[in-house]
């Protein structure tokens, strides 16, 4: 083997764009993997659940094309077929990060990797001395004390992903992001599904008005969501599972399988870090702005390095660790970060919240624009949900934006990119939207932050 300049454990979103940047600037790299190509996103999580949500989008516009003029026989779901091109999708874009890798002469090592010194990584039975390492490992889905996941009845999403058949009734335990994508799925496909969550809000971490709007919808479909309310206990019974839940009450659900969506957590086991010397604090490890762990030379990125668990963060900071590793000076900058929920109709946002931006004591002005009084969104029949704007009162400046519609996971980019460069609503108001599109809905929220959307009534 040649000299190595560069190992990187890990081939997920960061790991394997950290390798291609260090290729970029000339290292001789190394990815050690153990299973596929392409990390949890691809394999076990983003890329999957949205092909199943694109899937379940063409069953949804094939029961509402009468509404569009079109007569169209349903004649049923073949979940075989769905979840074949799930895999064929994973297999596509596998091959396309090998041959990606392969066109910078980047070596993948398969194997477990783990730390014998600071710098010797053993991986299976051979030994690998270490100049610089960039450790990309993820994360895994977390667990709740006192209910065994058995990937049959009791799941995690990975197990869900490969369901031979469409349960009658599904218990969701999480109101989050992963949670809540897989609530849409199933229930569009006529699963009976209900979603536990302890908290008193769904996705809790974004906008109070984006999740109440996104919870009435998500009922109105037929979800169940019980709030403030958590599992006191799971039994094995003759007709599926029994889940005994606490709220103000003590209630029990007879449910086919349940699926635990309560979030994730850094995967730092077995790679031996202390052996490395390497520091690690509540399951996660340390890192400064410039993804440098406490032992110069070794970095960390992605979920590795604790929320938020995001794949382009991690891709973002593996390409600060390649630079630094390569000798360069690059820092994180954590301020604008989109956060995305695939869910029907979708969530995203950028900045701060409204709640937040109040508990930072900002004085702010907040515009709405809701898509029923967009143009493109009744052309599309998706008139659900609206944009939300919160600027600074004495600047202008805007702190956050959130969107609950169709395609809000790509109308965020904008936003984020409005953000990043301090741009004010008025800015935003100056630049000239195409029509009939989605995107003037962020036009006409930022004339609302002023009262002045010219698409909607006049307030007095």
């Amino acid at each position: 083997m040649e000299q190595i300049d560069l190992f990187i454990i890990g081939s997920g979103p960061g790991g394997y764009a950290a390798a291609i940047r260090a290729a970029q600037l000339g290292a001789k790299v190394a990815v050690i993997e153990k299973n596929d190509l392409g990390g949890t996103c691809l394999n076990k999580g983003c890329i999957p659940t949205k092909s199943l949500i694109s899937s379940v989008n063409v069953l949804n516009c094939v029961r509402k094309a009468k509404d569009f003029g079109i007569e169209v026989e349903e004649r049923g779901i073949d979940f075989a077929s769905i979840m074949a091109r799930k895999e064929k999708i994973l297999k596509q874009l596998r091959n396309g990060i090998k041959r990606l890798l392969r066109s910078y002469n980047i070596e993948v090592i398969k194997g477990k990797a783990y730390f014998v010194s600071p710098f010797k990584i053993k991986v299976e039975d051979k030994f690998f001395n270490v100049r610089k390492c960039i450790i990309a490992t993820g994360s895994i889905s977390s667990e709740i004390p006192g209910i065994k996941i058995d990937g049959e009845k009791i799941m995690t999403s990975e197990h869900i992903l490969q369901l031979k058949h469409i349960p009658s009734s599904l218990l969701i335990i999480g109101g989050g992001a992963i949670g809540l994508e897989f609530a849409c799925i199933f229930q569009a496909l006529g699963t009976n599904v209900t979603i536990v969550e302890a908290l008193s809000n769904i996705i809790p971490e974004e906008d109070r008005e984006i999740s109440q709007t996104l919870e009435k919808i998500l009922m109105a479909k037929g979800i169940d969501i019980k709030k403030n309310t958590t599992i006191e206990g799971i039994n094995y019974i003759d007709k599926g599972i029994e889940v005994i839940l606490k709220s103000s009450s003590i209630n029990k659900l007879i449910i086919e399988r349940v699926l635990i969506a309560t979030g994730r957590k850094p995967y730092i086991r077995g790679l031996s870090l202390e052996s490395a010397g390497i520091i690690c604090e509540n399951n996660k490890i340390i890192v400064n702005e410039k993804m440098e762990t406490n032992i110069k030379g070794i970095y960390a990125i992605g979920d590795v390095t604790g929320p938020p668990f995001l794949a382009h963060k991690a891709c973002a900071e593996g390409i600060i660790a390649a630079e630094n590793a390569m000798g360069r000076q690059a820092t994180m900058d954590y301020r604008v970060i989109p956060y995305c929920v695939f869910t029907i109709p979708e969530v995203a946002s950028v900045g701060l919240s409204e709640e937040r931006a109040k508990e930072k004591e900002y004085k702010i002005n907040v515009g709405k624009f809701p898509f029923i009084a967009s143009g493109r969104a009744i052309t599309l029949g998706e008139t659900k949900g609206f944009v939300k704007i919160i600027a600074d009162k004495g600047t202008d400046v805007i702190l956050g934006v959130h969107i609950v519609s169709a395609d809000a996971t790509e109308l965020i980019a904008e936003a984020a990119l409005a953000i990043k460069l301090g741009c004010t609503t008025g800015e935003i108001t100056r630049i000239i939207h195409p029509h009939p599109t989605l995107s003037e809905a962020i036009f006409q929220a930022a004339l609302s932050v002023h009262k002045k959307a010219t698409d909607l009534p006049k307030i007095n």
